[in-house]
């Protein structure tokens, strides 16, 4: 970047900004999709961004809370989600510092490996109820959740910017 360019000074983050992206997370999962195998968990997606940002404030009890109201919102067994996200947390809390040294795309590729753990975990959880296997379909939203990494962290890290011009100094 050259000395002409806005540099960025991200400040801390609201609770309220926390609570507001789980919740229109939560309503983007409630959505009467068309098809499920082409919509990506957007809570995961955001409790994953959560975890890697801000690790002291979001983490299992949050993951396991909103596992549970994932499932109850959708009529699912109760716990997988709650199971699926509180592994999915770990792994983030975990690889929390390791992901944020990497750029864009190897922020991706370490999302992606961590949607599908919590995918993988889903289908073995719904397999062990006895649902049939989905296929490889299973794969797309993780991959489609990695593809919206970038856009979800610049929207969801817009709130704490600030322009250096915009400082006191």
């Amino acid at each position: 970047m050259g000395p002409d360019s806005p540099q960025h000074i991200l400040r801390p983050v609201r609770a309220s900004t926390i609570l507001f992206s789980f919740a229109a997370a939560l309503i983007l999962n409630f959505l009467p999709w068309k098809d499920f195998r082409f919509v990506p968990d957007f809570v995961a997606l955001v409790l994953c961004f959560w975890c890697v940002r801000q690790p002291r404030l979001v983490g299992l009890g949050v993951a396991w809370t909103l596992g549970l109201v994932t499932d109850a919102g959708n009529g699912v067994l109760l716990g997988q989600h709650a199971l699926a996200y509180s592994l999915l947390a770990f792994l983030s809390l975990w690889l929390s510092r390791r992901i944020l040294w990497f750029r864009m795309p190897q922020q991706m590729l370490h999302v992606v490996v961590l949607l599908l753990v919590s995918q993988g975990v889903l289908l073995l959880v719904r397999m062990g109820a006895g649902a049939a296997s989905p296929g490889w379909s299973v794969v797309v939203p993780p991959v489609l959740g990695a593809v919206l990494w970038p856009v979800l962290s610049w929207m969801l890290l817009m709130p704490q910017r600030r322009l250096e011009r915009e400082q006191v100094i």
